[in-house]
């Protein structure tokens, strides 16, 4: 096998390929360069100091093991990066860069029983098996602190309110601390963040971040291989424990119940517990009274839709912390036409930034107008089960609540079963928790719907035609 550069590179260039979507490969990977190779280190050649610090925050832990796996445990990966205003007309140079090696938060090892249940020792479900000492990866982003999280009225409560939780966690009335809004807002962000402040005030404290669906994954696992109990006791054992998209436990019953159980434990001992959802826990549907009534024993925060000035700052701290000059035109303009969205926001920064430094253009307002119509026109709107429900009954002309009844009158049922179907292709919500929403059913009767739907899609005329009507509708 070949060890030259070019051959090194496009070996890894092949598994990256299978790893990241198609657009993003265009734009990162194939501009790079390979330079050389020596003493198993490979020296890339990036088109900007963007280009450079974009690789290392998104791509690093890929390029990493991609590079490790075609050459070996010791490589190591250098960076050459074209220095020079594409605007001017001076010589363009280059700046060699090492990989940066930012330091992971960690937490301490676990003291755990020396027998707990007649076992010898507590399984950790984020390792794999064999691991005798029990150490917990707080699963923590590094870049998600407050100092760069931006603060304004849509976001003030929250942020305060967890910026308190961090200085003293469990010994604040905001126990739990339920942080709620609509996707792309910074929920994640700002749970980030209060784990990550936890840590440098309270180096000992055991802190935690998990995905619902993630802690689903793991709790499923343990039932699997009968290790429920060494499960809870994992769980019952942190300090501070962030849960995000808590609203994915909906329908899931022996999920809930489990929480139940670690919550209890949790809140009893002292220790905090951070929650994140879509809903505020009223409107949360699928979930257990029990569950619910213990969410709303601290504070319920919620994160709105940012305001102009707040999406103005957001951007003019993206842009500094990248090292790039835009003028306040171009960040106006793109601040006045993204606005609810703070994800949206940053990536139609980035994007901008990437079409500059590839096509060596200067960032102006006319840049900025054709990739922000091309953002718009390309995204789809996200669409909620409840606005589906919303519009599939004023189609049929009757009230939403007529989803939730017990009956078997063939127009509900349909009208159930549309709002099932429609919510399955157009959200990226579980079927159980549409199943939870729609009528209080499991996970078989939105499939059994889907399947209904999609038959008398081929054989009956009207009502293909009512299909058809309501996509219409709801893709307006």
């Amino acid at each position: 096998m070949s060890n030259n550069h070019l051959a090194v590179w496009n070996r890894c260039l092949a598994v990256i390929k299978d790893n990241v979507p198609t657009i993003s490969f265009k734009t990162w990977f194939e501009p790079i360069v390979p330079v050389k190779i020596n003493d198993q280190v490979l020296t890339i050649q990036v088109p900007s100091p963007f280009f450079y610090e974009y690789l290392e925050e998104q791509y690093i832990d890929l390029l990493r093991k991609t590079l490790r796996k075609e050459v070996g445990n010791d490589a190591k990966l250098e960076y050459v990066v074209v220095m020079g205003n594409n605007q001017s007309n001076s010589q363009p140079y280059t700046v060699k860069y090492p990989t940066n090696n930012n330091s992971k938060i960690q937490n301490k090892p676990l003291n755990i029983p020396l027998k707990t249940e007649g076992k010898a020792s507590i399984r950790n479900p984020f390792i794999i098996p064999g691991i005798q000492k029990l150490q917990v990866d707080p699963q923590l982003k590094a870049d998600n602190t407050f100092e760069n999280f931006v603060e304004g009225e849509c976001n003030r409560l929250a942020r305060s309110a967890g910026y308190a939780v961090a200085q003293n966690p469990g010994g604040t009335a905001f126990n739990p601390l339920m942080i709620y809004g609509n996707s792309g807002l910074g929920k994640t962000h700002l749970a980030h963040a209060i784990g990550i402040e936890v840590k440098e005030r309270f180096a000992d404290k055991i802190v935690l971040y998990v995905n619902a669906n993630k802690f689903q994954t793991q709790f499923t696992e343990a039932i699997r291989n009968n290790n429920r109990n060494d499960f809870l006791h994992f769980y019952q054992m942190i300090d501070v424990l962030i849960l995000d998209d808590v609203h994915e436990f909906a329908g899931k019953e022996k999920t809930q119940e489990t929480f139940f159980h670690i919550f209890n434990h949790l809140h009893q001992s002292g220790k905090q517990l951070i929650l994140t959802s879509d809903k505020p826990p009223i409107e949360l549907k699928g979930m257990e009274q029990r569950l619910l009534s213990r969410f709303k024993w601290g504070l319920t925060a919620d994160l709105q839709v940012p305001d102009f000035e707040t999406r103005m700052e957001i951007l003019k701290r993206k842009t500094y912390k990248d090292g790039i000059e835009i003028s306040d035109e171009v960040l106006e303009y793109i601040a006045s036409h993204i606005g609810n969205n703070v994800r949206e926001l940053e990536g139609a920064l980035v994007s901008l930034l990437a079409q500059s430094t590839l096509n060596r253009k200067e960032v102006t307002i006319e840049l900025a107008s054709d990739m922000v119509n091309k953002l718009v026109k390309s995204s789809k709107r996200e669409l909620s089960i409840d606005y589906i429900s919303k519009v599939v009954c004023d189609y049929f002309n009757m009230p939403v609540d007529s989803l939730q009844a017990r009956t078997r009158k063939r127009e509900i049922v349909q009208a159930r079963q549309l709002a099932m179907y429609f919510s399955k292709s157009l959200t990226k919500s579980s079927l159980a928790s549409i199943g939870a929403q729609i009528g209080k059913k499991d996970h078989a009767t939105v499939l059994h719907a889907c399947k209904t739907v999609n038959n008398l899609k081929d054989t009956d005329k009207n009502f293909k035609f009512f299909v058809e009507e309501i996509e219409k509708k709801l893709k307006m």
